[in-house]
């Protein structure tokens, strides 16, 4: 059982990085849940300080996720379409062979949804564009950064306890 929740977590911390840029899954979340199973093992004690800390954090990444692109849609001027243009235009782009479709995808979605809200005004969806487009790169990355961690966590923790394992 310790090596299929070893497996099952570190699949978890690899799908929370990649969750840090699908707006379907949780990032940190899932990561976090791949370093509990690590914990969960017979093999490494229980460390409630360190996922006690890690839980927290976790849950402040995702409260900050709903306000980060929308405080740099508004900060530029734009609307709720353009934060629904941006995750309609992420989830295209990510399906298109482009690279970096997932960054082209999401400042034309912002662009398209603006656009939607007030064709008149070029310029204003524009910067708007560029501003939902700037909050979903903070979030992101501050998704993928904790996330990471998380990985790194569950990696150097694994190191210290893998003679235990096989």
């Amino acid at each position: 059982m310790d090596i299929f929740f070893l497996i099952l977590g570190f699949i978890l911390g690899l799908v929370g990085l990649i969750g840090a840029f699908l707006p379907v899954l949780p990032g940190p979340f899932t990561s976090w849940a791949g370093l509990l199973l690590l914990y969960m093992t017979s093999v490494v004690p229980m460390d409630y300080t360190l996922l006690g800390i890690t839980l927290f954090i976790a849950i402040l990444i995702w409260v900050l996720d709903y306000f980060i692109p929308a405080m740099g849609t508004k900060r530029f001027g734009g609307s709720r379409y353009g934060i629904y243009g941006t995750t309609i235009g992420l989830i295209i782009g990510l399906l298109s062979p482009i690279p970096f479709g997932m960054l082209i995808g999401a400042f034309l979605g912002a662009l398209v949804g603006e656009l939607l809200y007030d064709s008149q005004d070029t310029n204003r969806a524009l910067r708007a564009s560029f501003g939902a487009f700037i909050g979903f790169l903070a979030s992101a990355t501050l998704k993928f950064s904790v996330a990471l961690i998380y990985v790194v966590l569950f990696l150097i923790t694994f190191w210290e306890y893998k003679g235990d394992f096989f």
